[in-house]
């Protein structure tokens, strides 16, 4: 199946701070990719890229043929209207039900009935396990829940490409398996690409068919996750691991402590 989505030689950064360098990367449909490393990597730099939030200072992103970031504003509406978003921790509506949150996009960009609005919502809702809970707050819903609504939302319009920033952060291991599998079960039901941005190890793993392992700014290392599980490259070892010491810094880098503190010579 021929690439879907690409980042060439990507590169981004806040002034002289490097978050991505020359990152290069290939999506498919119908795939799960796992982006995984430390938190300030650029995992969810790179779903920004993607979405046209943020403007890569080199290379470019292309998304289905088009090159997200020469387009204008309505182009890129039009490209996001494609994408769908499942945020960290849900981002649902507070003030809304559950159906009122997922019939939101569809009717923000579509102009169909609200007869079919509303046998798309329960078809949504019932592909993640809550039509029952279609006229529930948000502030009735438990956090597995409240993912999986955001879930429904996140494919009201079948995107061919959905983008997950930590789905399964601050899950139990109920609710967190149960949205691993869902998010498995809906890209291979509607054959889109999936990018999963995760620091869950073991489900990430466990769905996906390719991860990209990002450190110091670089894809330090790829490959399917048994190539991953298998692999001796240090980066690997020490994330998968744990391990404190290791190529993977914990310490952001700065000059001396005693020079800052003005105990230097």
């Amino acid at each position: 199946m021929p690439e879907f989505l690409s980042l060439d030689r990507v590169r981004f950064g806040y002034g002289k701070r490097i978050i991505l360098n020359d990152i290069s990367m290939r999506f498919e449909r119908g795939k799960v990719v796992a982006l995984i490393g430390g938190s300030g990597s650029g995992k969810t730099t790179i779903l920004r890229l993607i979405g046209g939030q943020l403007r890569p200072q080199q290379g470019s992103v292309v998304f289905d043929g088009e090159d997200v970031h020469r387009l204008d504003r309505d182009g890129l509406y039009r490209l996001r209207r494609r994408m769908g978003m499942l945020y960290q921790f849900g981002a649902l509506f507070t003030d809304l039900t559950a159906f009122e949150n997922v019939a939101f996009p569809l009717r923000e960009h579509t102009d169909l009935s609200e007869a079919m609005i509303r046998d798309l919502v329960l078809m949504k809702l019932e592909a993640v396990g809550l039509r029952g809970a279609a006229q529930f707050r948000t502030s009735e819903l438990s956090g597995g829940m409240a993912r999986r609504v955001a879930l429904a939302r996140a494919i009201a319009l079948d995107p061919p490409l959905i983008m997950y920033d930590e789905p399964f952060a601050g899950l139990d291991p109920v609710a967190l398996a149960t949205v691993a599998q869902l998010i498995r079960r809906l890209n291979d039901a509607l054959g889109c690409a999936s990018i999963v941005v995760s620091h869950d190890i073991k489900d990430a793993f466990a769905i996906a068919d390719h991860v990209f392992l990002l450190a110091g700014g670089r894809i330090a290392a790829q490959g399917s996750p048994d190539q991953m599980k298998t692999s001796d490259d240090p980066n690997v070892r020490q994330f998968l691991e744990g391990d404190i010491d290791g190529p993977i810094a914990f310490h952001f880098q700065a000059r001396p402590l005693a020079q800052d503190l003005g105990l230097g010579a």
